[in-house]
């Protein structure tokens, strides 16, 4: 099995440094999630263009939340949260759009299936900091979501190189990685270190 890497984009940098990282990292990853709740709809918008007209595959954009710049776009897909709009309103109206949705529970992964969901995002499986004070649910809860649904799961929060091969071991098809990727020194190292553990059998 392919085990998919997922890098999220961080919210917290500039539009040209994202820029240059999602650039440069985009050999060694299946999906990018922008997910930059600061920028504009035509900001959003400008740089998937970019991104497109430097080499990019437009198929492993996913935008985070908003369906029409992915589908003006023309990207891959989008990350749908609890507040977005229905998975199976979206799969209908766009049925080429890739769909993620994120859950935080055995119930709303149950559910989601049903809906049509390309895959399924689950954290935080371990402490992050971009969610400050609220532990991780461990990766066991991860293997028995894996047992209980039949879409892919993508292990989402705290995921570092130490980490990985408990992951892998749930039966995740894969990870999200924010941090361990954008805010890295060394961005393109990180992300090839995530590509290669992943890839261990």
């Amino acid at each position: 099995m392919h085990r998919q890497l997922h890098a999220v984009t961080s919210g917290l940098q500039g539009m040209d440094e994202t820029f240059r990282i999602a650039k440069a990292i985009h050999p060694y990853i299946d999906f990018l999630h922008i997910r930059e709740k600061g920028w504009s709809a035509l900001q959003i918008k400008s740089f998937i263009k970019d991104l497109v007209n430097a080499g990019f595959p437009t198929e492993k954009i996913l935008v985070n939340d908003r369906v029409d710049i992915a589908a003006v776009t023309d990207a891959g897909g989008v990350q749908l949260a609890h507040h977005s709009l229905d998975v199976s309103e979206v799969k209908s109206k766009f049925p080429s759009l890739v769909i993620g949705a994120s859950v935080h529970s055995m119930e709303e992964a149950v559910s989601l299936c049903k809906e049509e969901a390309d895959f399924l995002l689950y954290g935080n499986v371990f402490a992050t900091s971009s969610k400050k004070g609220k532990p991780g649910v461990g990766s066991m809860k991860v293997k028995n979501l894996v047992k209980a649904v039949d879409l892919p799961v993508i292990a989402i929060g705290g995921i570092q190189p130490a980490n990985v091969q408990e992951i892998n071991s749930t039966g995740a098809a894969g990870i999200a990685v924010l941090s361990g990727i954008f805010l890295s020194p060394e961005p393109v190292s990180a992300a090839k270190e995530f590509r290669q553990l992943l890839d261990r059998r």
